[in-house]
């Protein structure tokens, strides 16, 4: 069992230290469908580009994926709205329903190719590739590198755009840069893990380390150590239960939001509890 979930796990560990960073990034913007959007619009271009004779797994397909995830941080960039009439998600949802629908009228030109372009799109991390394992680390490596050097700014933009402003950040140009290296995290993740699990570990241990805590740092230690956790876990159901691997990951996850919650409920019962310390030097 040990040989069967290193690999796999290996995997899950290189997702969880990239997306759960920027899945805190996604949650403070509040564009949580986000990824799914940006996922089904590479998904699209994959599809176009084997239209055109391209094999599916080819370097050639990755790179046409990734241009139109490109596409979709440009939409993305530019539907963020200084008034906001009209909220990003709307924006986000439109593009989602294009891409999808663009994918389904592509399908009925391939339908012999239908069942091995879902694989792609669902994904099974139990039988992931080592060689696959090494691009998804590279591309984690590189964008969270990029995303280090330039933490201030990205952090700035996600958290207090006013303040953004204030400091002559051009938000703009930092908004595509932060949605075209998520896109390109995303495009290699989903083909690994599949659109469920890579949107599981953006969210849920971003939603259940902000419920407790303050600090970026801080956040980011107790996401990581849920999804580490929620991995092992679900690999391990997966293996002695004979379960689907993303969807016993996925519902772990799930799992611990409840426990965050309670959790969070009763430290702020303690805090409402707690008497008030009298001031030093009160008569």
């Amino acid at each position: 069992m040990l040989e069967l979930m290193l690999w796999p796990l290996l995997g899950c560990l290189v997702l969880t230290g990239i997306l759960v960073y920027l899945g805190i990034h996604i949650v403070e913007r509040e564009v949580i469908f986000v990824d799914l959007a940006l996922a089904q619009i590479a998904a699209l271009g994959t599809l176009i580009a084997f239209l055109f004779g391209l094999d599916l797994h080819s370097t050639a397909a990755y790179g046409v994926s990734f241009l139109f995830a490109i596409v979709g941080a440009t939409i993305f960039t530019l539907t963020r709205l200084k008034e906001k009439r009209v909220t990003q998600e709307a924006f986000i949802g439109i593009v989602y329903a294009f891409a999808a629908a663009g994918s389904i009228l592509v399908l009925h030109y391939a339908p012999s190719e239908a069942e091995h372009i879902k694989h792609m799109l669902v994904g099974n991390i139990l039988f992931v590739k080592v060689s696959e394992i090494i691009m998804v680390a590279v591309i984690a490596v590189l964008v969270g590198l990029f995303h280090y050097i330039y933490r201030g700014r990205f952090l700035l933009i996600s958290t207090d755009v006013k303040a953004a402003q204030r400091a002559n950040i051009p938000i703009k140009w930092w908004d595509f840069l932060f949605y075209a290296s998520f896109g390109l995290m995303i495009t290699s993740s989903v083909a690994v893990a599949g659109v469920l699990l890579v949107f599981s570990y953006l969210i849920v241990p971003a939603v259940c380390a902000m419920l407790l805590l303050t600090s970026i740092k801080s956040r980011l230690l107790l996401g990581w150590g849920v999804g580490v956790a929620a991995s092992m876990i679900g690999l391990y159901l997966s293996v002695a239960l004979d379960f689907p691997t993303g969807a016993a990951i996925v519902c772990t996850l799930s799992l611990i939001v409840p426990v965050v919650g309670l959790l969070n409920w009763m430290v702020g019962r303690r805090q409402m509890a707690s008497p008030i310390s009298p001031e030093v030097g009160a008569e």
